[in-house]
């Protein structure tokens, strides 16, 4: 297979903010490119979403409140779903 260098421009934070996304799906620039045009052909246009699961701001501080919950020792604790239905009222 023949290979050719590809040459592209853009500003640096994004690409550097793109190669930070990349490594976290662990793949490099490089792949994340071939991975693009080949699908691109392959699909006929803009081919794909490949995206991290960020959390939105609701579910960020819901995970928020429950980590400052289990690292207060005088929250409540449950040892069973029965108990926390009872403290609840359910």
């Amino acid at each position: 297979m023949a290979t050719t260098n590809l040459n592209i421009r853009t500003e640096k934070a994004i690409k550097d903010q793109a190669e930070s996304i990349f490594n976290e799906l662990g793949i490099n620039m490089t792949t994340a490119v071939n991975m693009f045009l080949r699908t691109a052909i392959r699909e006929h246009g803009i081919p794909f979403e490949l995206k991290l699961d960020v959390p939105n701001d609701s579910t960020a501080a819901a995970i928020e409140e429950g980590r400052k919950l289990m690292a207060d020792q005088a929250a409540p604790r449950y040892s069973s779903m029965e108990e926390l239905k009872a403290a609840l009222e359910v």
